[in-house]
């Protein structure tokens, strides 16, 4: 297993982040216990969970997937502090959870004593904030004109991140987390967050994770320019497009268990025609080349420059194995120039 630096952090974080959405609803306590225990084995030190989940988000999934790994470091206290543990609070929309408003400093601490009360720690390593208060670019969102960036009051936006990093400082100083990151925001909510940790006595974020994948490379090379050069962790997430770039969901398979077969909150605004035609195209130029799919997708990913640790996520142990030997996969030049025509041909399909 290979190793990065978690942004300006003093954090060493594995290449694989073991995300953990599944717990609760398709996996059970047992399935998270095995796979952590794989994981751990083959030297992923990373896990990365959420107030949501488990997924598809719902008032009863609500904190399942952190009660697990709680009940998990219940029975594994000694194992604490060889994993970096990471969470996140859910912003607006979500009705059961804290009345659905927006993040405030308030109801960021109340989120921070839930997480850890379910998780059943003292301290989170990593806790990000889900997504904005504003409404960003991202789960299906990012075509021209999908939403007015006129509308936004900057400068109230910019007023409620002090906000936001002013209960982030509080916690860090009761030790209750130790870094503090972003997930789905944008350059502009990254320099404004940076802007911010210099001006006012308040924590510096460390990372982002944002969807990045082959069928999903907006972040490239704007946003990915500015976290190499800002020293912010890159984490991406759905690498394999919700597990669409197996190519098991192909001429409308809905294979029973799995995602694409269960109601989704912004709907499968994945599933399109030309996503449909690029993820053909991409299980044939995997199988021109004898590899795996979702093992070359995830391999593509792991070497795209500015990649700190890449979120995978599986419902198997085959899955989960397959997954994590992806990253000791070596492209070719010739699957790399195949894999470069194949983004010519097929830019950004949903």
């Amino acid at each position: 297993m290979q190793y990065s630096a978690l942004g300006s952090s003093d954090v060493s974080v594995s290449r694989v982040c073991l995300g953990s959405m599944t717990w609760g609803t398709q996996n059970t306590q047992q399935d998270a216990d095995e796979q952590l225990a794989y994981a751990m084995a083959q030297g992923v030190n990373f896990i990365d969970t959420a107030e949501m989940y488990s997924v598809p988000p719902s008032v009863d999934s609500y904190g399942a997937t952190e009660k697990i790994i709680g009940h998990w470091l219940s029975r594994n206290t000694n194992k604490r502090a060889d994993i970096i543990l990471a969470s996140k609070m859910a912003g607006s929309g979500l009705g059961y959870i804290r009345g659905g408003g927006e993040m405030t400093p308030e109801t960021l601490i109340q989120a921070v004593d839930g997480s850890l009360q379910r998780l059943q720690t003292d301290y989170i390593d990593l806790y990000q904030l889900h997504w904005p208060n504003r409404v960003s670019p991202h789960f299906g969102r990012h075509s021209v004109g999908r939403i007015g960036f006129s509308d936004v009051d900057s400068k109230q936006q910019t007023e409620q991140m002090l906000g936001l990093l002013q209960a982030l400082a509080r916690c860090v100083k009761a030790g209750k987390i130790r870094f503090c990151g972003l997930s789905n925001e944008t350059p502009w909510g990254i320099s404004q967050y940076l802007q911010l940790s210099q001006q006012h006595d308040v924590p510096r974020m460390v990372s982002i994770q944002n969807e990045f994948s082959l069928l999903h490379t907006k972040d490239w090379p704007y946003l990915i320019e500015q976290c190499v050069h800002e020293n912010i962790a890159y984490l991406p997430w759905s690498p394999l497009a919700g597990g669409a770039l197996s190519g098991k969901y192909l001429n409308g398979a809905r294979p029973v268990g799995t995602r694409w077969n269960m109601l989704q909150r912004n709907g499968l605004f994945r599933d399109t025609t030309e996503s449909n035609r690029a993820i053909a195209a991409f299980i044939e130029l995997a199988a021109s080349h004898s590899v795996n799919p979702a093992q070359l997708a995830l391999a593509w990913v792991n070497q795209v420059d500015g990649v700190t640790s890449t979120i995978i996520g599986a419902t198997s142990m085959a899955q989960l194995q397959q997954n994590i030997a992806a990253f000791n996969l070596t492209i070719s030049p010739a699957v790399a120039d195949d894999v470069s025509q194949y983004l010519r041909q097929h830019s950004l399909p949903f």
